[in-house]
This record gives structure tokens, C-alpha cells and sequence, in this order.
């Protein structure tokens, strides 16, 4: 009740920011953006829009993975013809393809950028019942699973940027207040929902995979620490916001405002060195019971990497994709 009471009335918190901060505001601290380059998933519409559209005012050059090209070149045009020398890259991905992700990191790495921050942004709500091509409930494949192996795949280069400028990467993961709605055994939910249509709940399934969001940055913010890496890990809860993710239901038009807090982490240097935190309202937050519990976070890390591997071996032949499989496993087990 405190926490509703606080977001209404816009009260700021140790950040000297709150629900009523704008994305143009926490980034006024940043300065020049134009030695950043972002990777924005989602960012054809709503909170991704607005946190691109605010990262190009600030001089990021941008990387916008779209599943529908066209709508990724609108959103282009609609930044440039506001910031002329905005830098911004389209390209195709699709989330729910885990051939996509590699075949969309594997572009990417053949433009020869640097990457500085990962903002894994996109989220899909599945009012109907649906399966990847992967063999995977497809809300979970693209809000978390395609996001933990783009996450994965990129991860070497971030660090490389990191260590070559010198400064610090940063990896957000939007996800919901609404993780905290999930409750039990994630992994066995998310295989009696793969399995059996009839166990799907359209909103029990997104809450899981919003949990997922944030265990996954708890569980890469800990590998990050280990290696020593020069890359911070955070999660946040954007506010609330009417997108295509939304429109069905009822929800309050906070464009500007739902995308402060992916911009406050991405950018604020308040935040430096901070890492494996959950964020709302651009401040420092709890995250559910079960989205702070160590165990599961590794537990479902591991699971992640062994659903992956699997899927690959079944759908390809190592011969015929040898190159794209060794990727994979250098991926997962040798960092």
C-alpha cells in the first residue's frame, strides 16, 4: 500500500528520483552518450521506444532488434528525423528462435562495433496458448529464454569493450512488479505448460517469466564477480504503461516515466559498479521472495543452459551446423 501510495503522489527516493522522474531527466547526469553503444530489444513501441529514442538524444549510437524490420526502420526514422545525427542499426531478430539469437549475435559481431550496454527490454503477453519453434511455451521463450542466450552469446564482447575503454558495461533486464505474482516450482510449471495446454494460465505464465528476469540477473550479476568482469547486471520494474503489451487491459500512459528507470541504470553514474540490484521507480527496490533466492537463480541458470544445448542438439545435426553448436558450447562452458 505504501509503495502504490508513493508511485501516485511522485515522492523521490535516495536517488533524487521517483515515479514521476522522466528518462530525459535521470540521463541530464549522464552527459554525452556518443562512446555507448546499446543493443535495445523491444524497441518498436512504448518503454523501448521512448528509452531509444532518449539514449539517440544523448548521443548512443543504437542496434534495434526487431522481429518486424519495418517496424524497427519506423521507429529509426521517427528518432532521426528528431536527433538528425542519431547512429542507429537495424536488424532482424526474433526472441522466440534460439537460431535467430545466434544467427542475430553472429550479424552483429560481423559489423565490428563495440557493445557497452544490452537492454533486453521486449516482453510478449500470450493471451493464447503457444509453443516455439524450439519446443518451448512461448511467452517464457522470448521474455526470458531467447534473452538469457542473446545475454550469453554477447557477453565476451561486452567484456572486451569493457576492457578496451575502459568503461564499465551494463546489462538491464526489464521485467514486472508482476514477477512477485508467481509462486512455487518455476521449472515444473514451465514444463507442465510446455507439455499440456491445459495447465496454461496466460498470466501465471508471463509472471514466471518476468520472475525469470530477475533470477537471471542475480545469478549473472554472481558469474560477473567471479570473473572479475568489468560489466554490471540489473533489473527493473518500469512502472506501469499502456503498450501493445497492455492494451487489452486497463493502464496508465507513463511513456516518458516507465522508461526512467531502465535509463537511470543504463546510464546514471550513481549506479556505477553496482550490480545484481532490482530497480523501481529509478531507486533501489525488494524483489519477491523467490526473485531473491540465490538457489533458484543458479538452479534455473543451469536448467537454461541444458534446455538450449538440447534443443540444439535435436533440431540440428552437429555436422551439418558444427560451427553455430561449438558456439553455443563455448558459450555456456567456458565462461
Amino acid at each position: 500500500m505504501l509503495q502504490t501510495v508513493r508511485y501516485l503522489i511522485g515522492s523521490v527516493g535516495a536517488s533524487g528520483f521517483g515515479s514521476k522522474s522522466t528518462a530525459e531527466e535521470v540521463t541530464e547526469a549522464s552527459g554525452d552518450l556518443k562512446s555507448i553503444t546499446a543493443i535495445i530489444t523491444g524497441a518498436t513501441s512504448g518503454i523501448g521506444a521512448e528509452t531509444a529514442r532518449v539514449l539517440a538524444k544523448r548521443g548512443a549510437r543504437l542496434v534495434l532488434p526487431a522481429r518486424t524490420l519495418k517496424a524497427a526502420e519506423d521507429t529509426k526514422a521517427r528518432i532521426v528525423s528528431e536527433f538528425p545525427d542519431s547512429e542507429i542499426v537495424v536488424m532482424a531478430l526474433d526472441l522466440s528462435s534460439l537460431s535467430s539469437v545466434t544467427t542475430f549475435v553472429s550479424d552483429f559481431e560481423s559489423l565490428n562495433l563495440p557493445l557497452n550496454l544490452l537492454i533486453n527490454n521486449a516482453g510478449k503477453f500470450s493471451h493464447d496458448y503457444a509453443i516455439s519453434e524450439d519446443g518451448i511455451e512461448m511467452t517464457f521463450a522470448t521474455n526470458y529464454l531467447g534473452h538469457f542466450l542473446l545475454t550469453k552469446l554477447l557477453l565476451r564482447k561486452m567484456m572486451e569493450t569493457a576492457k578496451e575503454t575502459g568503461i564499465r558495461g551494463r546489462i538491464v533486464n526489464v521485467s514486472s512488479s508482476i514477477h512477485s505474482w508467481f509462486s512455487g516450482d518455476g521449472l515444473r510449471y514451465l514444463q507442465l505448460i510446455t507439455n499440456k495446454r491445459s495447465h496454461y494460465d496466460a498470466t501465471r505464465a508471463y509472471a514466471l517469466s518476468k520472475l525469470a528476469n530477475v533470477l537471471h540477473i542475480k545469478e549473472l550479476a554472481h558469474r560477473l564477480k567471479k570473473m572479475e568482469a568489468n560489466v554490471s547486471a540489473y533489473c527493473v520494474h518500469p512502472g506501469i504503461v499502456r503498450t501493445r503489451l497492455t492494451r487489452d487491459r486497463e493502464g496508465i500512459v507513463t511513456g516518458e516515466r516507465a522508461a526512467a528507470t531502465t535509463c537511470y541504470v543504463a546510464t546514471h553514474p550513481r549506479v556505477t559498479g553496482v550490480s545484481g540490484k532490482y530497480y523501481a521507480d529509478c531507486n533501489e527496490a525488494a524483489p519477491s521472495k523467490l526473485g531473491s533466492n540465490a538457489d533458484e537463480a543458479r538452479r534455473l541458470w543451469i536448467s537454461s543452459e541444458a534446455m538450449i544445448a538440447q534443443r540444439f542438439k535435436t533440431r540440428h545435426s552437429v555436422t551439418a551446423h558444427a560451427a553455430e553448436f561449438s558456439r553455443i558450447y563455448r558459450s555456456f562452458y567456458c565462461s
